[in-house]
This record gives structure tokens, C-alpha cells and sequence, in this order.
């Protein structure tokens, strides 16, 4: 029986080693995870808006998880060190919790990825046909035609039968230089191509959302799958434990 135990030792102490070096690293993932969620919502809330029908709760859901595996990836060190059965299933049983919001998170982020120009035409094309330049989507206009240096859904042309282009003409945020496009110029069709910038938003939305949920999505699998690791090293730590102290009495 003590032999058994001597033997037994060896094995948690390594056990407790790369617990205790995943336990950080998933710690580590936790502010990553968080950071990604961050950056994908501040990066693509914009874009989002602008797709309520299909909109995705993936950033949300990185930065709840991220935020729940700093606080667990220290209760990971603590319960390795403490050398606590129950505590160590109560780590295995998060990682697997863990494991399934960031699957839920991938999964997400994947198909709403390739959904997105099933519907991106027709609410941009809404949102342009509606625009009044001070609602939230009228924002979201301005900020992607700003940032993205595009006019208009397939191109300028796009603000030419709308009520705002006959009341203000093309929207100011289209202009390829403020200070060389006067509320005149964007009012006057024959000019106003001169100054707006000549590709369309479609292509261009589309294809920066594709790009940046395609990283969340896998960020969240890598991480995901990482997970098992810990699940395994914590249910064999326990077992071994419980197997060792049960052998003392």
C-alpha cells in the first residue's frame, strides 16, 4: 500500500505541474478571448447594425467568456494547488461549459459569415433608401462610407432616387475630401461624381466582415478545443487524489 503511494506521488506532482501551467495559459487566453470580443464589436458594430435581420451575438459572447476565464483560470490555480477534489471537478465542469459557449461562439460566427450577402444588399440598400443622416443606421451609413472610403450600395448612383439626395444631395461622408466638397457640389449631379468616391459599399462590407468574423470564429475554436486538454488534466488530477487518500486510510 505504501509503495502504491510512492508511486502515486510522482504522478500528481506532475499532474499538478501542467495543471498549474494550463491554468495560466488558459488564464492567458481568457484576456485574449476578451480583447477579441472588444475589437469585434467595436470593428463590426457598425457593419452589424446595418444587418439586424441576421445580426450575431459572437462578440458578446467571446467577451462574457473571456471575462468568466480570468476569473475560473485563478480558481484553476488555486484548486490545483490546493490539491481539492471537488474543486477540480468544479474546473473540469466550467472548461466544459467554456468549451461549449466558445463552440456556440465559432459556430456563430461561421454561418453568419456566409450569410451575410444573402441579406447585406437588400438592408443596406434600406438603410440608403431611408436615410435622414441622424438615426442609428443613418450613422452606421456615414461611418462605413467614411471609413471604407465607398458611396452608395453598388456605387454612387445608388443616392440619386432617394429623398434625402433631393432635399441635401449625396451624403457629405461619400466625399473623397471635406474641404473640397461643398454642399453645392453634392447636390449637383454633374459635379457630384467628381468628388464622391465611385465604388460601392456592397463588395466592400462584405468582404471585411467575411474576413474579421472568419478570426473570431477561429479564435474561438482554437481556444475551444484547448479546453479539453485542461478537462482531462483536472478530472486525472482528482482521480489521483482521491485514489491516494482513499490509500492512507
Amino acid at each position: 500500500m505504501a509503495s502504491r503511494r510512492m508511486e502515486t506521488k510522482p504522478v500528481i506532482a506532475c499532474l499538478k505541474t501542467l495543471l498549474l501551467v494550463y491554468s495560466f495559459v488558459f488564464w492567458i487566453t481568457g484576456l485574449i478571448l476578451l480583447a477579441v470580443g472588444v475589437w469585434g464589436k467595436l470593428m463590426l458594430g457598425p457593419y452589424i447594425s446595418l444587418i439586424a435581420d441576421n445580426s450575431t451575438n459572437a462578440p458578446y459572447v467571446l467577451m462574457g467568456t473571456g471575462a468568466a476565464i480570468i476569473i475560473f483560470g485563478l480558481f484553476g490555480c488555486f484548486a490545483t494547488c490546493r490539491g481539492s477534489p471537488w474543486m477540480l471537478k468544479l474546473y473540469a465542469m466550467f472548461l466544459s461549459l467554456v468549451f461549449l459557449a466558445e463552440l456556440v461562439a465559432g459556430i456563430s460566427g461561421f454561418v453568419f459569415r456566409h450569410e451575410i450577402k444573402g441579406t447585406f444588399l437588400r438592408t443596406y440598400s434600406d438603410a440608403v433608401q431611408n436615410y435622414n443622416s441622424q438615426d442609428e443606421k443613418s450613422l452606421a451609413v456615414d461611418n462605413v462610407q467614411r471609413n471604407l472610403h465607398c458611396c452608395g450600395v453598388l456605387n454612387y448612383t445608388s443616392w440619386l432616387n432617394t429623398l434625402y439626395y433631393q432635399a441635401n444631395g449625396i451624403p457629405a461622408s461619400c466625399c473623397i475630401s471635406l474641404s473640397d466638397c461643398s454642399p453645392l457640389d453634392l447636390r449637383n449631379a454633374t459635379i457630384a461624381p467628381s468628388k464622391v468616391h465611385q465604388q460601392g459599399c456592397y463588395k466592400l462590407v462584405t468582404s471585411f466582415i467575411e474576413t474579421n468574423m472568419g478570426i473570431i470564429a477561429s479564435v474561438a475554436f482554437g481556444v475551444a478545443f484547448s479546453q479539453l486538454i485542461g478537462m482531462l488534466l483536472a478530472c486525472c488530477l482528482s482521480r489521483f487524489i482521491t485514489a491516494n487518500q482513499y490509500e492512507m486510510v
